[in-house]
């Protein structure tokens, strides 16, 4: 079942669920949920098609050639090396998945288990089993290199594998390793990336990476980041599901948009490619962390040659932005896209740490309501006590990793609202922040 969540502005909601809206303070089970989860829509060479497929980091690393069609460190892995820097796991989607001009490579012994170019480098070769000449030796090779032989007597004995569905009804003969054709990829559309935002609405990520140059016209890059922005801010604002889209040079003016600056000039990959590494970075810097400051580990040549002025108006824009530091290249500020603030969304707001403290309250808190309280325990004063001691605990544990301070548990309330089901929590916070700024006054006799 669909829960409500989101945004409340009058206490009219129709579906049962958790709402919470967080505001800046006005002016003149308590286990803390785990991060580093990221999804990310990329062209593909080879790959799952048409479904979205998890890989960790550790698969990653094992497992990169029967996933993606490329060894861990071979060129074309660079941009995903630098998501998993900081990424523990991602979802993926390969957006050129069997459609246009998208096709599978074949041959008389089999189609490419998946669609791409990377199909094209996979051969099939037959020979006489050399202990029993009524079975045949059949051997696939990947790159010149095999990566699977099984003994069978006719084809219809052959089982699938990584790499290959095979053709059971063909009829085996010698016959000398030939290559599989016809693998080809399709040419990436904005309707590609709306199929991927439908699918990932119900897995749970902390960032959503975009990184395309590939679009012009109508499905150009800039319209392609507005699809993302908009997108996140639904998700966020009117589903509740508290998550952060990564995007190059898009100025959403949202606390859930992170506006990377920076370009790359590596040959052959998109400007927009630091969206990798910052992404990772954003998906799993923890609720009680900033990565303000934080030295680039990645592989791209990172443009960052700015002058003071330049540095200032990229905070102030809403950017997050790259620079030298004495040769070393470091994150200058932890910041989202947002620059217009309102009474009830302030400067604070700004700050990619408050954000990952408040979608851990939101998403917490949410899961607490609706696996423990929702349609279970009763709305008396007992069971609103019952739902403020766990809020209480909640905020102790964001209290003990440093992530807020000076709680009381007075700031909590937990109040029957004006419908026999529903209660009203109001709660106030202060986030902790990392030093950003040192003040020294220094008298010397």
């Amino acid at each position: 079942m669909a829960l409500g969540g989101g945004n409340w502005f009058s206490q009219n909601k129709i579906l049962p669920g958790a709402y919470i809206n967080f505001i800046s303070k006005a002016t003149a089970n308590a286990a803390l949920g785990d991060r580093g989860i990221v999804a990310m829509a990329l062209k593909m060479d080879w790959g799952i098609d048409g479904e979205i497929f998890e890989v960790t980091a550790g698969d990653f690393v094992k497992n990169s050639l029967k996933l993606f069609g490329y060894d861990y460190s071979a060129p074309e892995m660079k941009g995903l090396r630098d998501l998993f820097k900081y990424a523990k796991k991602a979802y993926f989607y390969k957006l050129n998945s069997t459609t246009g001009t998208t096709s599978h490579a074949t041959g008389t012994f089999g189609t490419a288990k998946h669609s791409g170019t990377c199909g094209n480098s996979i051969k099939i070769g037959v020979s006489v089993n050399a202990d029993d000449s009524n079975k045949f030796d059949v051997v696939t090779y990947y790159n010149n290199v095999e990566v699977n032989r099984q003994t069978v007597a006719t084809a219809a004995g052959l089982v699938d594998d990584d790499w290959v569905n095979y053709n059971k009804s063909a009829t085996l003969a010698t016959t000398t390793a030939t290559a599989l054709t016809g693998g080809a990829v399709a040419t990436i559309t904005s309707a590609m990336h709306q199929a991927f935002l439908d699918k990932i609405e119900s897995y749970a990520v902390n960032a959503i990476g975009v990184v395309n140059n590939e679009l012009t016209g109508g499905d150009g890059i800039s319209n392609l980041n507005a699809l993302y922005a908009t997108w996140c801010k639904r998700m966020r604002d009117e589903l509740g599901i508290k998550l952060q889209v990564v995007a190059f040079n898009h100025a959403a003016d949202y606390e859930g948009v992170v506006n990377v600056k920076n370009s790359v000039s590596d040959t052959g990959w998109s400007a927009a490619s630091l969206v990798y590494w910052v992404t990772g970075l954003v998906a799993a810097t923890a609720i009680n962390a900033s990565a303000m400051n934080l030295p680039y580990n990645g592989e791209f040549t990172v443009g960052v040659e700015y002058t003071q002025t330049q540095l200032e108006g990229f905070i102030t824009s809403g950017m997050f932005a790259l620079h030298n530091v004495n040769g070393t290249i470091r994150v200058l500020m932890d910041i989202n896209s947002l620059v217009t603030t309102t009474a009830d969304k302030g400067d604070i707001f700004k700050k990619n740490q408050t954000i990952r403290v408040i979608d851990e309250i939101a998403t917490s808190i949410a899961t607490i309501f609706n696996t423990k309280y929702l349609g279970r325990i009763p709305n008396d004063a007992d069971g609103r006590i019952a739902l403020w001691a766990d809020i209480i605990a909640h905020h102790r544990e964001l209290e003990r990793v440093r992530a807020i301070q000076n709680f009381e548990d007075s700031a909590v309330t937990v109040e029957a609202g004006t419908e026999k089901g529903a209660v009203v929590v109001n709660d106030a916070i202060d986030v902790v922040g990392a030093m950003e700024k040192l003040y020294m006054t220094c008298v010397v006799a």
